[in-house]
């Protein structure tokens, strides 16, 4: 009989509530200052990154190798049989990769590690699937093949007030972080087939760049169900108001809004505002 586990990393932006009520496990990303290295969502919360920004912009790096490797193990001990591990986007950081070789070390746990391409709530929403087709005892292989089939249609947008922090952290070229600069242009930036940041659509102004969002979320909902999560840095009473929006579009099932992890907020900066979304069966 298969005893399936979940692992994914702290960029799901799941809440923590949900992660205990599905056990889904999860290993910190890391995030390092020149004196101290810290685990994401474990040692330093968001609010710690904005207070110190104008210090020091710290990096981020993906879970220690040595981490993964125990909890794989670990789960072993607990006598699952199968486990399904979901990774941040693999355009945007080692993790998937560094997964995929430790996966070749470990016996007597079958293992599957998924390239979500996405971050955040959309790799929270991937996640979430896969915690409820495990409840409902869908065997392994096929919460695999749904899941490699969700990937491709979870979608992320995301609005920030600044693209300096991704500039600063290679995540975007100094070229599309001065034209966000210009004349209050508010970049929506969204993420492409292999995973890594693009420029989706510039846009004069917050509101107009939120409307973008909405109207990608009414073209996806139109005709199916959707979920969707609100991620955000800093800036929760925005992220409200969006979801009171959302609430007036129909096929909208679930709504889920949570802060972004540290290790996002130090690319984000505050004041992040972001709309991922996935097709739900029912």
């Amino acid at each position: 009989m298969e005893k399936i586990a979940l692992l994914t990393d702290s960029s799901c932006d799941i809440p923590k509530d949900l992660l205990n009520k599905f056990g889904i496990n999860v290993v910190s990303l890391r995030i390092i200052y020149n004196d101290k290295e810290y685990r994401d969502g474990v040692d330093i919360t968001p609010q710690e990154i904005y207070s110190n920004l104008d210090s020091e912009i710290p990096k981020t790096s993906m879970p220690s190798p040595s981490d993964v490797l125990n909890k794989f193990n670990e789960l072993k001990e607990k006598g699952f049989t199968h486990c399904i591990a979901i990774t941040i986007s693999s355009g945007l950081s080692g993790t998937y990769d560094m997964f995929k070789l430790i996966e070749k070390e470990i016996e007597d746990l079958k293992i599957s590690v998924i390239d979500s391409k996405i971050l955040s709530t959309g790799l929270g929403h991937l996640v979430l699937e896969a915690a409820k087709l495990v409840s409902q005892n869908v065997n392994f292989e096929k919460i695999v093949e749904i899941l490699e089939n969700l990937r491709h249609k979870t979608k992320g947008f995301f609005i920030v007030d600044t693209l300096e922090y991704l500039k600063k952290g290679g995540r975007i070229s100094s070229f599309s972080a001065k034209i966000g600069s210009l004349l209050n242009i508010k970049p929506v930036i969204s993420i492409d087939e292999l995973g890594k940041y693009f420029m989706f659509a510039k846009v004069r102004g917050k509101n107009q760049a939120i409307q973008k969002m909405l109207d990608e979320l009414k073209s996806a909902c139109e005709n199916t169900l959707v979920n969707v999560g609100i991620p955000h840095a800093n800036a929760e009473l925005e992220a409200i108001e969006l979801a009171k929006k959302i609430k007036e579009i129909k096929n909208v099932k679930e709504i889920l809004i949570n802060e972004v992890s540290p290790a996002l907020s130090v690319h984000s900066g505050p004041g992040l505002l972001g709309l991922t979304f996935m097709p739900v069966e029912n």
